[in-house]
C-alpha cells in the first residue's frame, strides 16, 4: 500500500482518508505513489464515467484550454449552449441551469421549490418533503433536506421548511401529506432520489414512484429528482427516472456528467422554469472548460454504447455478488442496486463493518466504498470490461476471506 503523509498537513481535517496516495490512473486502474496498481470500483464516487485519463476526454479538454477556459455568464457561452441542447434533447427537460457540483444543483432546486411555492401557490412559506435515508449534499440547505439526522448534528439550527417520510412507503407519504394539510401548511415540492446511494443503495419501487407522481400532479407539487449519483448512465439508462416509468418536473445531475471534472446542473420542464434574471447565478457554473468535459462525456456514452455495457456488466456484477453471498451466508445478506451502482449488504449481526471491508480491500489492491455501516458500494467507471468485473469479484472474495474465515 502506498505511503501516507507523516508530516503535519495544512489540509483541514474534514475527511477520514484511506491510507493510500493515488497519483495516476488509466481506464479502471489507478496507481499509488509506490507504484502499486489498484482496480478502481469507486470512480471518484461515481464520477469518472469514462475512467481515468481517457484519451478522447484528454484531447478534447487540451483543445479547449488552447481555445478558452472561463469567461462569465455575463456573455453567451457556446460550449454551454451545446451541452444544454444535448441534455434537453436526451431528457424530459426543457431548460438547464449550470453550476459546479451536486450540492449546488440541489441548492438551486431548493430555491426553485421555494420560489414555486411563493409565486405559483401564493405562499409565504411552504414545505419541501424528502425521504428518510436520503443524501442531498453538504451545503446548509442541502444537508437540511438530507433525511439523516447524523448529518445535521453540530450544524443546528438547520434550515427550516423540510419534513421527511420513509422511502418507498406510499402510506406514510400520504399520511404526512394529510398531516401537513391539517396544520394549514402547504407542500411545494418533493425532493427525492430514484435510487438512494449514500443511504444504502436502495432502488426506488415502481408502485411507490407512480403513486408519488400522481399525488404530486393532483396537488400541484413539484416532483424533483436528485439524479446526482444515478444520472448519466449509472443505472443502465441515461437517467434514473427512466427505470421508474415516470418523469419528474425537474431533476439535478452532477458527478458522472463531467467525467471527473466539476460540473452540476438543474434541469427543468417548462412549467417549472420560473427563475428570472437575478434569481440565481454561479460564477464558474457552465464555464467553457467544464461544459466541454460534459459534452464529451455525453457524446462518448452514445458513441461507445456505454448504456448497454452498464446493463451487461451490471448484471454480471450482480450475479457475481449473489454468488459471494452463497459463499458467506452468515455474514452477507443481499445485493441491491441497478446497473453499475451495486450494494453488497452485510447481515445486521456481522461484526465486521463496511468501512473495515473497504480498508481490507486495499490489501487486495481493490477500491470500494461504504454506503453506511453495513453496505459495500461498488460504482466502477462505466467503461469497465467483463474481465475487469471478474477481477473485481475475485479481489472482493479474497478480501472477505481475510475477514470472515
Amino acid at each position: 500500500m502506498g505511503s501516507s503523509p507523516t508530516a503535519p498537513t495544512s489540509i483541514m481535517g474534514t475527511y477520514q482518508r484511506f491510507p493510500v496516495t493515488l497519483v495516476r490512473g488509466k481506464g479502471c486502474w489507478v496507481w499509488d505513489d509506490s507504484g502499486k496498481r489498484y482496480l478502481d470500483a469507486v470512480a471518484g464516487i461515481a464520477t469518472c464515467s469514462l475512467g481515468h485519463s481517457d484519451k478522447v476526454l484528454r484531447d478534447s479538454l487540451s483543445k479547449q484550454l488552447n481555445k478558452i477556459q472561463h469567461i462569465s455568464n455575463l456573455y453567451k457561452i457556446q460550449e454551454q449552449e451545446e451541452l444544454a441542447n444535448w441534455l434537453v434533447a436526451n431528457s424530459c427537460a426543457d431548460s438547464v441551469f449550470f453550476c459546479n457540483s451536486g450540492a449546488e444543483a440541489n441548492e438551486a432546486a431548493i430555491k426553485l421549490a421555494r420560489k414555486y411555492g411563493n409565486t405559483k401557490l401564493n405562499l409565504n412559506e411552504s414545505i419541501i418533503l424528502s425521504a428518510k435515508g436520503s443524501f442531498h449534499g453538504r451545503t446548509l440547505a442541502a444537508v437540511s433536506a438530507t433525511g439523516q439526522p447524523n448529518y445535521h448534528k453540530g450544524f443546528e439550527p438547520i434550515v427550516k421548511g423540510f419534513k421527511y417520510f420513509p422511502y418507498n412507503n406510499s402510506d406514510a407519504f400520504e399520511a404526512l401529506l394529510l398531516e401537513i394539510k391539517s396544520s394549514r401548511e402547504t407542500v411545494s415540492a418533493v425532493l427525492i432520489e430514484p435510487l438512494q446511494g449514500e443511504g444504502g443503495v436502495y432502488p426506488g419501487e415502481l408502485n411507490f414512484f407512480k403513486s408519488l407522481r400522481n399525488l404530486c400532479t393532483k396537488e400541484k407539487i413539484l416532483l424533483i429528482f436528485d439524479e446526482v449519483q444515478t444520472g448519466m448512465g449509472r443505472t443502465g439508462t441515461l437517467w434514473g427516472y427512466e427505470q421508474l416509468g415516470i418523469e419528474p418536473d425537474a431533476f439535478t445531475v452532477a458527478k458522472g456528467l463531467g467525467g471527473g471534472h466539476a460540473i452540476g446542473a438543474l434541469l427543468v420542464k417548462n412549467h417549472a422554469n420560473i427563475f428570472k434574471p437575478g434569481d440565481h447565478a454561479s460564477t464558474f457554473g457552465g464555464n467553457p472548460f467544464a461544459c466541454k468535459a460534459g459534452l464529451t462525456v455525453c457524446k462518448e456514452i452514445v458513441k461507445r454504447n456505454l448504456l448497454s455495457n452498464v446493463q451487461q456488466r451490471g448484471h454480471q456484477l450482480s450475479e457475481g455478488l449473489i454468488e459471494l453471498i452463497s459463499k458467506f451466508p452468515k455474514e452477507l445478506k443481499e445485493v441491491r442496486g441497478l446497473g453499475l451502482i451495486q450494494g453488497l449488504v452485510l447481515n445486521q449481526d456481522t461484526k465486521i463493518s463496511s468501512k473495515l471491508i473497504a480498508e481490507t480491500a486495499l490489501q487486495q489492491k481493490l477500491l470500494v466504498v461504504p454506503a453506511g455501516a453495513n453496505v459495500i458500494r461498488i460504482i466502477p467507471p462505466l467503461i469497465i470490461k467483463k474481465n475487469e468485473v471478474n477481477e473485481l469479484l475475485s479481489r472482493l472474495e479474497s478480501t472477505l476471506k481475510l475477514l470472515f474465515t
